[in-house]
């Protein structure tokens, strides 16, 4: 009975909170943007302070991490500027800052937007924030240990052994942080396709009807950001897609129920 009461008690305060008669006021639009420069602000500074921190162990990721597969392949990689090195370095640590932030990012966003959600749904920001990083983190570990070393065996074995293949540093590393930070984002596709869900936008009967256009798509994105030409490398990324749009009809499915429980409650 407890906790029946603080369910509709909940509600009731998500309804007031909503229809502008709760205790939180209403933002208007010069306060939204303010909201937003105040978040980006936050985000830039968790970015710079992961950079900061990534610099201190800027060698060891540098050889024992970045130039690893090159090394593994025996890639030849040359420096084509007097200062390549130090420009390049401080890539590397801008980038590593923006992926080792993605917990303080997603939550930025997430407190941006949280304005706009119910009560009860606010409660959440935890677990939304840890599995959208995990599933980002995940998506580089993966483009790392099985995109990149298939890249590199194409790349390595291909073509006549009387052309040397001798590649810029800046090129190599353009490759793999871009690689690898494309492929943390499209591994946030379930957590696109809940929000969506919760919108109303998407449902998993739509998400079903265009199964067919989906995999064409997807296919379709393997084949422009996969790192080589070949079908191996295009299968590796179009597989991890086909699966993480089945677990986002799924995750479409458990949000459409809940929401759909919450609505015959708050009418």
């Amino acid at each position: 009975m407890r906790d029946e009461a603080e369910e509709k008690q909940e509600e009731q305060t998500d309804t007031e909170e909503n229809t502008g008669s709760g205790k939180e006021k209403e933002m208007s639009f010069l306060d939204h943007l303010e909201e937003l420069r105040w978040r980006i602000i936050y985000s830039l500074i968790g970015i710079v302070i992961g950079a900061v921190g990534l610099w201190f162990f800027i060698d060891p990721l540098m050889e024992h991490v970045l130039l690893r597969p090159a090394v593994m392949f025996d890639m030849h990689l040359q420096n084509l500027r007097p200062f390549g090195q130090v420009f390049l370095y401080m890539q590397v640590a801008i980038f590593g800052g923006i992926i080792v932030s993605i917990p303080n990012t997603i939550y930025q966003i997430w407190k941006f937007v949280a304005p706009g959600l119910y009560r009860h749904e606010r409660k959440y920001v935890t677990l939304i924030v840890v599995f959208t990083s995990l599933c980002f983190l995940f998506g580089v570990a993966f483009a790392y240990f099985f995109i990149l070393p298939a890249a590199m065996q194409f790349f390595v074995n291909f073509g006549t052994e009387d052309i040397d293949n001798i590649i810029s540093i800046e090129y190599y590393f353009e490759f793999i942080l871009t690689l690898m930070i494309g492929a943390g984002a499209i591994f946030e596709l379930p957590m696109l396709s809940f929000f969506l869900s919760r919108l109303g936008i998407l449902t998993p009967k739509m998400m079903r009807k265009y199964w067919r256009h989906a995999m064409v798509v997807s296919f379709l994105v393997a084949a422009l950001i996969s790192p080589g030409p070949d079908p191996f490398s295009m299968m590796l990324m179009a597989i991890p897609l086909v699966f993480l749009y089945e677990i986002s009809i799924l995750i479409s499915r458990i949000s459409q129920k809940k929401k759909k429980k919450k609505q015959p409650q708050s009418d």
